[in-house]
C-alpha cells in the first residue's frame, strides 16, 4: 500500500509539472529571475548598501535590502502556495535574515528563493489555481493563482527600483545591454 501511495504522489507531481498553468506562471517567473539575478550580480559589492537619500527616497531600502526583500517574499508566498512553513526566516519587514550580508550570500539567497518558487509553481494545476488558501499576508484566504502571479509582479516591482539604484551608480542593467 505504501508503494502505491508513493507512486500516486509521484504521478500527481509529474502531471502538475506538465500542467499548462504551471508552465505559464513558471515561464513568467523565469523571465523575472533572469533579469533580477543578473542585475544583482552586476551591481558592485561596495554599492549594495546604496539607497537614494534625497526627496521622496528618504528611508527606502538599500539595494541589498531590495534583493533580500524579493527573496523573502518569494519564500513566504511559495511556502503558502505549498501549505508549508517558509524554510527561511523572512526577517524584519520581509527583508530577509540579518545574517545574510555579503554580495555572495545575497546572490545565493536569491537563487535559492527562485528555485523554491519554481518548485511551488511546478505543483500548480488549473484546479489548484482557483483553490482558496490561507493568505501569507494576514488573515483570510486568497486564490493560489493570485499568489502565483504575485511571485512575478512583486519581483518586477522591486526590480524597477533596483534598476534606478544601479543606474544612479553607473551600472547599466544586463537586460538593457
Amino acid at each position: 500500500m505504501k508503494a502505491l501511495t508513493v507512486l500516486l504522489v509521484a504521478c500527481a507531481a509529474a502531471m502538475a509539472a506538465d500542467s499548462p498553468v504551471a508552465k505559464v506562471y513558471d515561464s513568467q517567473l523565469k523571465s523575472a529571475e533572469g533579469e533580477i539575478v543578473s542585475l544583482v550580480q552586476a551591481m558592485p559589492a561596495e554599492k549594495f548598501s546604496f539607497a537614494p537619500k534625497d526627496g521622496a527616497f528618504l528611508g527606502v531600502r538599500t539595494f541589498a535590502m531590495q534583493a533580500k526583500h524579493i527573496s523573502a517574499v518569494l519564500y513566504g508566498v511559495s511556502a503558502a502556495m505549498m501549505g508549508e512553513k517558509p524554510p527561511v526566516d523572512p526577517g524584519k519587514d520581509e527583508n530577509g535574515p540579518a545574517s545574510i550580508e555579503s554580495k555572495e550570500q545575497i546572490v545565493q539567497y536569491m537563487k535559492d528563493a527562485f528555485a523554491y518558487a519554481h518548485k511551488a509553481l511546478g505543483a500548480l494545476t488549473a484546479e489548484r489555481e482557483v483553490e482558496m488558501i490561507k493568505s501569507p499576508f494576514g488573515s483570510g484566504e486568497i486564490p493560489r493563482g493570485f499568489l502565483a502571479g504575485l511571485l512575478t509582479w512583486h519581483s518586477f516591482d522591486h526590480y524597477g527600483q533596483m534598476v534606478v539604484y544601479a543606474r544612479m551608480n553607473g551600472v547599466v542593467p544586463p537586460a538593457s545591454r
